[in-house]
This record gives structure tokens, sequence and C-alpha cells, in this order.
């Protein structure tokens, strides 16, 4: 056992079940993360992630790890996918014919793409690619896709054209997901490129909903993204009566909890 394991006792299952859960939870979780919350060095992690890697339990990417219901390849391996299918039929209802939309990607708005119904007229610019090659399934939808060089952290369009592009567009109504949800600490992710497009995305529209599980909600990662009064719905799997929602209702008299 590594010396620095020993400080906190913990098992290598130990450290491996925590790995797993913090990746499923977060979607992508840093080297450097996973040390801090674990105490343990960045090499011991890595060992780790590459041990779990070789049991195809995720996948090993620069600087950190993702679960493997967000790669490309993945077939019915979405984690928490009952209460993502909840989230995507609730944020459904948000649309109607002749919208403008912004989205970007993850398995919650994967789920949300396969609910969008067939016959409904919509005009749909999106920064990642697996989202926009989905969206071309559906056969009265207008896919624009935003390009750039792609990040692979978060399998978005990145670079300055992105911006450009995002400055130029005010759409009805932005729908994408989250790492992290907090009253205090707002929205927020891991990575400096991602954080930066995401505040463009909500400079360029009207209205933003956030599609999130429960268990994201009251945790913050490194970089705030947006504050809640930036939000205008949150939309999660619980019933927007649930105790667990209440702070957030308390916290913006103008936030909708759906």
């Amino acid at each position: 056992m590594d010396a620095d394991n020993e400080v906190l006792n913990y098992s290598k299952e130990d450290r491996k079940n925590h790995i797993l859960r913090e990746i499923n939870l977060h979607t992508r979780v840093s080297f450097e993360t996973l040390s801090a919350k674990l105490g343990v060095s960045e090499d011991t992690v890595r060992r780790d992630i590459n041990e779990l890697e070789s049991e195809s339990l995720l996948i090993k990417v620069k600087g950190g790890a993702m679960t493997n219901g967000y790669h490309y390849s993945s077939s019915n391996q979405t984690y928490a996918v009952e209460s993502k299918q909840i989230i995507a039929q609730k944020a459904i209802n948000l649309l109607h014919d002749g919208m403008v939309l912004l989205i970007d990607g993850g398995t919650t708005i994967r789920e949300f793409i396969r609910l969008i119904p067939n016959d409904l007229n919509l005009t749909v610019f999106t920064i990642t690619a697996l989202s926009a090659v989905q969206l071309l399934d559906k056969p009265n939808i207008k896919t624009i896709m935003i390009g750039g060089s792609i990040s692979s952290y978060s399998q978005m369009c990145v670079s300055g054209e992105v911006f450009h592009q995002l400055a130029n567009i005010k759409v009805d109504l932005l729908v994408f997901g989250t790492n992290a949800l907090d009253v205090e600490g707002g929205y927020s992710d891991s990575d400096w490129e991602t954080v930066q497009v995401k505040k463009a995305m909500i400079q360029a529209s009207r209205k933003t909903a956030i599609l999130t599980i429960s268990e994201k909600l009251n945790t913050v990662l490194k970089m705030k993204i947006a504050s809640l009064s930036e939000v205008d719905y949150i939309i999660t799997e619980l019933n927007p009566d649930h105790k667990k929602l209440e702070v957030y209702k308390k916290s913006d008299s103008d936030l909708i909890i759906i």
C-alpha cells in the first residue's frame, strides 16, 4: 500500500470505487481533483485509473478520465439513465414549433435530443459534434454546427471562431447540462476552455435551462460559469416540491424549477 494511502486508510478498492462515482457523477474528472479528494498522489490516481480502464470501467483522457457513457461508442452505459430520461421529457415541454435552440453535449442532452418529436420544426445550433450527428436523425430540425478546434476534455468546440459565431446569434433557449450546481457556487466546471465557451453560450441566449440529475446539486467545481440569477430553468428528475430543491427556489424568485 502507498505511504500516502496509509494516512487516510483507503484501500485500493475504496479509491477505485470513489473514482468511478466521481467520474459517473461529473462525467469527467482530472487527476489533480481526484488526488486532492482522495489525499493520495497523482501517480497513485493514474495507476488506479489505468486499472479501471483495463477493466473497461472508464475511459482515460488527457489529464484525467471520463465515463464510458459519454464516449461516442457507448451503448446503454449511461449513468442514471432513467433519471436523465425523466429530465429530458420535462425539458421537451419547453419547446414549441419554430424555436431556435442552442445546445451542448453530454448524456442528459443525448436523451433530450432522442425525445424531440419528429414533427417539431426547430433550428438548433450546437457546439458538439456528437449532438450534431444525433440531430440529423430529426427530419424537421435544421442543424447548425458552430465549429472550431475540439476539446478532448468536453468534446465541445472551443476555439476563437466559436466565440465569434456565438456573439452573432441570439437564440430563444439554451439547453445544456452541468457537472456541478450549487446555490452559492452557481454553475461550475473544472476546465478553463469549457467554462469560457459556456459563458459565451449564456450570453447568446434569451433563456437558459440547466438539465441536471439531483446528485449534482449542492456540488461545486473549481471554475464558476454563472450564478443562479443568470439561469431561468433548473430541470431535475425530482418533483419540483422536493425538499432538496427548496433552497434553489428561495435563492431567486424568477428561477423556475421543473
